[in-house]
């Protein structure tokens, strides 16, 4: 079953990405779900493409870092890896010191 197809099929992808995320956070930040939260939220929000974003979701929630595999994306979108990660980089550094915790 292919991640993407996973997460449709439950009911709070937003939810499930944070109970996946939330374990490779603990010990790292003081409030691991508000990290994850604001990664699903706001870092992985600037990636336009669902292939790319999907594919940042599932690096995040398997590692708790962001990161996409070639494999994640249509050879097609590989080459937009690089740039996915520049968008992203200011929001990730805010959620991971500056999330909100309310």
């Amino acid at each position: 079953m292919q991640f993407r197809t996973f997460f449709k099929k439950l009911p709070d992808p937003r939810g499930e990405f944070v109970r996946l995320c939330a374990p490779h956070m603990v010990g790292r930040w003081a409030h691991p779900e508000a990290v994850c939260t604001c990664l699903h939220d706001y870092a992985a929000a600037t990636v336009e493409d669902h292939d790319l974003r999907e594919a940042l979701l599932r690096g995040i929630s398997e590692t708790g870092v962001p990161t996409i595999e070639n494999e994640w994306v249509p050879a097609s979108k590989q080459s937009e890896i690089g740039p996915t990660f520049t968008r992203i980089a200011k929001p990730t550094l805010q959620c991971m010191f500056e999330p909100s915790t309310n």
